[in-house]
């Protein structure tokens, strides 16, 4: 019988657990990060596992949280911290296996066949793992360990905070089989409610609805909804999983309907994001915006480039021009910039001619990495520079 060797590695509650280990007299105490205060009008980035208790969730509005949870202590998510740390476990990642693919900025999948023989099986290397982010780093991390990424985020998942799951193979199917179709990459609620009209409540559900049907229903979609139902995973190493992306947004404190402000606005937004990109060394094919007015309407476009970009600069014009329509007339509460269809970055070639924009960008992130991530920036945004960001990936707000 094959043995696991894929981990997926997941941070527990990540900015909060950032701030607890920097903030001792925050331990043991309810903390809540994504705005400055209660009364702010953004969302909850993320949360520690005191504040879940009252029923507090990430993407939840701070209004909603402060009131479930009113002796939470409130802090603004502050990005270049927790990217610093997201490098130090990366780099412990690492040191175990070169197979590494991060999905986000808490967490990252791993291939560990090849190390076993160094640190033995996959279920010692999890542990292994386990032990360095909370001896180094201070903060706690669970692991799933199994045949495929699949199953191995279903198992990181079900065994947080500060847990290891080893799901063996052949048991894939029985063990996701209970579990609510939420679970299942790629069942959104609009999906849910469609395989519920068969009667389909838990993943074991779809896992025995014919195939056929799906496909009659979703299409090859459907196939592949089967597949993953019964445990079944084809995706590789640098494929990615299901439409990742990096996007970045801001909520304002009063509603604008100034042009000015916007663009100002999508600018940052944009520059964040192909930091973000560069960082991860990915680039992106396709640019969305997300626009939501003052009745909470939201409003999503996007665009695919001639040539995939990390270039802030780029992403924010591309950004700037889908929404100026969209804007005419509107009180704008909250803005959005997402970057999809993301690939690695090419090899350059030995000989090309030097790339001027390209030393320009490696210039600015070398400063960013020494001084901060407002360190340098648009003269435009001087006067009222964008809060630090949130980032979300294809399933809205990580750090879960």
């Amino acid at each position: 019988m094959s043995r696991p060797t894929v981990l997926h590695v997941d941070l527990d509650a990540f900015f909060a657990a950032v701030e607890q280990r920097d903030r001792p007299e925050l331990r043991g105490r309810p903390v809540i990060v994504g705005g400055g205060g209660p009364t702010d009008r953004g969302v909850v980035s993320t949360c520690s596992y005191e504040a879940r208790v009252f029923g507090v969730r990430s993407a939840m509005p701070l209004r909603t949280a402060a009131a479930l949870c009113p002796e939470a202590v409130f802090l603004p998510v502050d990005g270049g911290r927790y990217l610093e740390v997201s490098r130090q476990v990366m780099e412990i990642l690492r040191r175990f296996t070169p197979v590494v693919e991060q999905v986000s900025i808490d967490e990252a999948f791993l291939e560990v066949g090849g190390s076993e023989a160094l640190f033995g099986p996959a279920r010692v290397i999890g542990g292994l793992i386990r032990s360095a982010i909370s001896d180094e780093v201070g903060i706690t991390a669970s692991v799933g360990v199994a045949a495929n990424r699949l199953v191995a985020k279903v198992a990181s998942d079900l065994c947080k905070p500060d847990g290891l799951l080893v799901v063996t193979p052949g048991s894939e199917a029985s063990f996701l089989a209970p579990l609510p179709l939420e679970r299942l990459w790629g069942v959104g609620p609009q999906t849910r409610r469609a395989l519920q009209d068969y009667g389909a409540t838990t993943i074991g559900d779809v896992a025995a609805l014919p195939r056929d049907l799906l496909v009659r229903r979703f299409g090859s979609v459907g196939s592949v909804m089967g597949d993953r139902a019964r445990g079944i995973d084809a995706t590789g190493f640098g494929q990615g999983v299901d439409a990742k992306s990096i996007s970045h947004e801001h909520t304002f404190a009063v509603d604008t309907g100034d042009w000015e402000t916007i663009e100002a606005t999508l600018l940052g937004l944009g520059d964040d994001v192909g930091s973000r990109l560069r960082e991860a060394s990915l680039l992106a094919r396709t640019i969305g915006v997300k626009i939501r007015d003052r009745h909470f309407r939201t409003f999503t476009r996007q665009r695919a480039l001639p040539a995939p970009t990390d270039d802030g600069r780029k992403i924010g014009r591309v950004a700037a021009r889908l929404a100026r329509p969209e804007t005419r007339g509107v009180e704008v509460r909250l803005l959005g910039v997402a970057a999809t269809q993301l690939s690695g970055v090419a090899q350059l070639e030995l000989f090309g001619a030097p790339d001027s924009d390209r030393r320009v960008l490696d210039a600015e992130d070398a400063i960013r990495r020494r001084f901060g991530r407002r360190a340098i920036t648009r003269a435009r945004l001087l006067a009222d520079p964008v809060p630090e960001p949130f980032e979300r990936d294809a399933k809205g707000l990580r750090d879960p």
